[in-house]
């Protein structure tokens, strides 16, 4: 699929907010539902470059976050319906400088898929610590010399 990878407009922030809210319950089923608020999206991306996946229909499948200063991409989250089509590696590819910069990330441990996913990326497990949401993994994208 052909994927449209741009910085969302003001129109598609709901939608942002839709995607956030229900990948987060789906996917952290051990943390209670409630926890997750649909107004968490806009507190948690304060300050970030946001691009989205879209469908050549113009559907948003899902977004990606970045918070520059320390390259560290800190949401990928991408609809179940639009989940292992290509969505999420058409993202890490609109990365500045993807292949050739180091980014990092966390992922929760119990978050098998997303793991897989990202080591299939080239990411790799770099540190680990504990969150509210449980334990994660640091993985690190380390471009090759």
């Amino acid at each position: 699929m052909k994927w449209t990878i741009r910085s969302p407009d003001q129109a598609d922030q709901e939608a942002l907010a839709d995607i956030y809210l229900a990948v987060r319950r789906e996917t952290f089923a051990w943390v209670e539902p409630l926890a997750f608020r649909h107004q968490d999206f806009f507190a948690h991306t304060q300050g970030e470059i946001v691009w989205l996946a879209e469908t050549p229909e113009g559907e948003i499948a899902g977004f990606m976050t970045l918070w520059a200063p320390d390259d560290f991409i800190h949401m990928l989250y991408i609809r179940k319906d639009w989940q292992g089509k290509g969505a999420g590696t058409a993202l890490l590819r609109a990365l500045p400088n993807w292949p050739r910069q180091k980014y990092r990330l966390k992922c929760l441990v119990r978050n098998a898929r997303a793991k897989a996913f990202y080591l299939a990326n080239g990411f790799r497990v770099t540190a680990g610590g504990t969150s509210a949401e449980g334990d994660y993994d640091e993985m690190s994208f380390i471009p090759a010399i």
